[in-house]
């Protein structure tokens, strides 16, 4: 194992390691680790006592010792011990990407469609292994590619739309982000993004609507858009994203690298990515647990 792997999932337990070290030091200044029992017996009795071997004070100290060592590791173990999962990369479901892209023509035989394109290959390109899907819309809405791990063959579909690939006129963009939110249920997506790219045609209360529906459901919504409006603005805050224009490729690209694992992370499913190994250290504090009832043997 490669210790610069290593990292705790619960780091704060080990607040108690100095709190621990403090008692351990406490425990050999105090007079043969036998409590309060040298003040209320009698010196002599005392003395007596420990002429006869009826006093180990040797052994109360270890048993002090043992027991803050079982401590100890049990703190280590609550700490959450863990290395990154060889297998990360088969939990990838969980966190995806929908790109709804407006195919009216008032988007695709615009002078803006070239960069509006280049703008979608930047953000396929920065998915890594994330799965992603692709919906084109105009006044109605459908898919063009099914979530996949193959960023390469949607790029190439990305590349391909025009004019004629939606038939119906007209621009609705809720009915793209209704479409993309059924995708996100139905691949069991728990923390994915949908990126809305468009000129901000057809905006309104229907597309918030499906925005507030997409945050709901643990996505976020960012917008694409030639020259972002209010009503964009509002439209991506509603879905928890961002906006950008189309001059920030590099900004789109760093965006959809920091995935939808950090969220994931940051809710119920960091072990997902990580492997504790703290259970194997409670394990191991049961060995100087069982010393403390290890009892003498007596003569008959």
């Amino acid at each position: 194992m490669n210790w610069d792997d290593l990292s705790l999932l619960r780091p704060l337990w080990l607040a108690l390691i100095p709190a621990l070290v403090v008692l351990g030091f406490f425990l050999r200044r105090r007079r043969a680790g036998l409590g309060d029992w040298d003040r209320v017996v009698d010196p002599a009795l005392m003395q007596g006592l420990r002429a006869l071997g009826r006093v180990d004070e040797r052994s109360a100290t270890r048993r002090g010792l043992v027991a803050l060592s079982a401590a100890a590791i049990i703190v280590l173990a609550l700490a959450g011990p863990a290395i990154e999962r060889r297998d990360a990369a088969a939990f990838r479901n969980l966190d995806g990407v929908v790109f709804v892209l407006d195919a009216s023509p008032s988007v695709v035989e615009s002078d803006r469609w070239p960069a509006l394109q280049t703008m979608g290959r930047f953000g396929i390109a920065a998915l890594g292994s994330r799965p992603a899907g692709l919906i084109v819309y105009g006044g109605d809405a459908y898919v063009a590619t099914d979530m996949t791990g193959d960023t390469r063959q949607l790029g190439l579909t990305f590349a391909l739309i025009d004019a004629s690939t939606v038939p119906n006129p007209g621009s609705r963009p809720e009915r793209g982000l209704e479409l993309a939110a059924r995708m996100l249920q139905e691949a069991e997506i728990l923390a994915g993004d949908v990126i809305l790219l468009t000129d901000g045609g057809g905006t309104g209360p229907a597309a918030l609507d499906q925005a507030a529906r997409i945050a709901g459901h643990g996505a976020r919504l960012s917008v694409v858009a030639p020259t972002p409006g209010a009503e964009l603005e509002v439209l991506a805050q509603t879905g928890g994203g961002q906006v950008f224009d189309l001059n920030q490729t590099d900004a789109l690209a760093r965006y959809l690298q920091a995935s939808g694992r950090e969220r994931l992370e940051r809710q119920d499913y960091p072990l997902l990515f990580w492997a504790d190994y703290g259970r194997w250290l409670l394990a191991l504090a049961l060995v100087p647990v069982l010393l403390l009832f290890r009892r003498k043997g007596g003569t008959a």
